[in-house]
């Protein structure tokens, strides 16, 4: 198992996280881009990489065998999605049990969407969990588990109201989670928004804001469909004049997830996740641009002091 600090020490000591997330993919090309995708990321030893858990647990073996290859064959350190929807706690506690026996210690844990339509009705098992604080709890139950849950910036689409939003999140927080990942967002503010709001309540959890890039205009719209996320007009207005033209498209989505992930590093976020889709190429390019960006201001702060001096 990679031998990396974890994110809540990280994130104590001031530095700045940044990680990926993968899917299981269900043939053998999709197989072959994962691998791809992994080791390029690999080569730039990320503070972690996730494996997502499919709606109702439906990819839940290939999360689990996919996890466990990542910890076995590479130098990342892998954290498992694991969802409490569609499972009983016995089951929950022997997938805890699987991930532990692998020597994977982080776990990202979620109520998740019911299987078919993640719109859909939620129904909780009836040997199961109805919150995500439960399934937090219960991780901390079976070990020395780092625990990551989710913020939803833009309130998830089942919530009644903000204060219930919050209230379930800060209940996720003090059931022991670590730290948080944001739903994908495509707005500064709604990330700060939500950040200040979490801090006046007087939860001090850090959250991580997921950066997605918006490089294809159809693919963004339904995902935001989806799950609740803004599209703002703006960006969307401005992706459809691209529509036909990829090239011109993927470089207005890189363009606006750097300059969007730079306010929000500059804000104070503690670090940043990617989503890869499998394909890393907009993720790299998303940070090798901050990288760029970091080494300019280095350099311009240098410059400075040298004509000051």
């Amino acid at each position: 198992m990679n031998p990396a600090p974890r994110t809540p020490g990280l994130i104590a000591a001031g530095e700045k996280t940044f990680s990926f997330e993968f899917f299981p993919p269900k043939t053998e090309a999709g197989d072959r881009a994962l691998w791809h995708a992994i080791r390029r990321v690999e080569a730039l030893s990320p503070t972690f990489v996730s494996v997502t858990y499919g709606a109702g647990g439906s990819s839940r073996g290939r999360t689990i065998a996919v996890t466990k290859r990542i910890a076995a064959e590479t130098t990342l350190r892998p954290a498992a999605h694991l969802t409490a929807v569609g499972h009983s706690v016995a089951e929950l506690r022997s997938i805890i049990g699987h991930y532990a026996d692998a020597g994977i210690r982080d776990v990202l844990v979620l109520r998740g969407d019911p299987p078919g339509d993640p719109r859909g009705t939620w129904t909780p098992h009836p040997d199961g969990f109805t919150y995500a604080h439960e399934l937090v709890s219960l991780v901390r139950e079976l070990g020395a588990f780092t625990v990551g849950v989710a913020a939803f910036p833009e309130g998830h689409f089942r919530a009644t109201s903000p204060e219930t939003e919050l209230r379930h999140f800060i209940a996720k927080c003090r059931a022991g989670a670590d730290y948080a990942i944001t739903q994908m967002f495509f707005d500064a503010e709604a990330y700060l928004r939500f950040r200040d709001r979490v801090a006046a309540a007087g939860c001090d959890t850090p959250i991580i804001p997921e950066i997605m890039p918006a490089t294809d205009v159809r693919q963004i719209r339904r995902f935001a469909e989806l799950s609740g996320a803004v599209f703002p007009r703006k960006l969307a207005d401005r992706l459809e004049l691209t529509r036909g033209d990829p090239s011109a498209s993927y470089q207005l989505g890189v363009e606006h997830a750097t300059a969007m992930a730079q306010r929000l590093l500059d804000e104070g976020a503690p670090g940043l996740h990617y989503i890869t889709l499998n394909r890393s190429t907009a993720a790299l390019d998303i940070h090798r641009g901050l990288q760029h960006i970091d080494q300019t201001q280095e350099t311009g702060s240098i410059d400075a002091l040298t004509d000051h001096r």
